[in-house]
């Protein structure tokens, strides 16, 4: 299943989402498969969920079921049963492999609000030439420190016919990057921490992240739906 966090929803953190989820199985009356043991969990897994604060319109999930049900029955029943902002998209029923393997990379768009499009511009190209780019991150085994660069396979600096995420009318440089999922992972945040060190690029505010697509890449740095290759393939970003 594909599900998108939006809005205000954004904040809302993985282990939220999880119980959140699990709820709205319970209301729509999912026939949902529960593990076994003495402590039986029903039996649904996450895929490279997005940073607490992040928008996206790429999630990922896999549910086992005691039974066939129909895919777009089931989408529209547990969208119903969830928050406005909370939305799931699509459903396939998996034809084998395992979800989180066709997650190669996400592509991410950062807007940042009252920040002059050139001085970004001067940055990227520092990072780009850059052979590395190391940041530091508080992880759950201590400070971290790690390269940001090689994860970028494409960062560029787009403009905007008109003003991103409904944000009120000022000056906003955008940002959007195609980052490979390697361990630790390199977040939208680890970047512009990046291009903090390379250029000493400070936004004036808080960035607005959201992540537009995930999966499995091409040989031209397209992204492919991981759904797709339950019902045929096609790029998404």
């Amino acid at each position: 299943m594909r599900y998108a966090k939006r809005g205000p929803l954004r904040f809302t953190s993985h282990r939220d989402f999880a119980r959140a989820f699990e709820r709205a199985v319970r209301r729509a009356n999912v026939p949902v498969a529960f593990s076994q043991g003495f402590t039986p969990h029903p039996k649904i897994s996450y895929a490279s969920a997005a940073p607490t604060g992040v928008a996206s319109e790429a999630e990922y999930l896999e549910i086992g079921l005691r039974e066939p049900v129909d895919p777009g029955q089931l989408r529209a029943a547990l969208d119903a049963a969830l928050s406005p902002g909370l939305d799931v998209l699509d459903a396939v029923v998996a034809g084998g492999g395992s979800l989180a393997d066709r997650i190669e990379a996400s592509y991410w768009r950062i807007e940042l609000p009252e920040l002059d499009a050139a001085a970004l511009e001067r940055a990227v190209a520092a990072f780009t030439v850059a052979d590395e780019v190391l940041v530091e991150r508080m992880t759950k085994q201590g400070r971290r420190t790690f390269d940001a660069r090689a994860a970028v396979m494409r960062i560029d600096v787009v403009s905007a016919p008109e003003t991103p995420s409904g944000a009120v009318a000022v000056p906003c440089a955008i940002l959007e990057l195609v980052v490979r999922q390697v361990t630790p992972s390199v977040r939208p945040d680890d970047v512009l921490s990046g291009l903090r060190v390379v250029a000493d690029l400070e936004p004036p505010v808080s960035p607005r992240v959201i992540r537009l697509a995930q999966g499995t890449l091409t040989a031209q740095g397209a992204i492919v739906d991981p759904l797709d290759a339950d019902r045929g393939g096609a790029t998404i970003g």
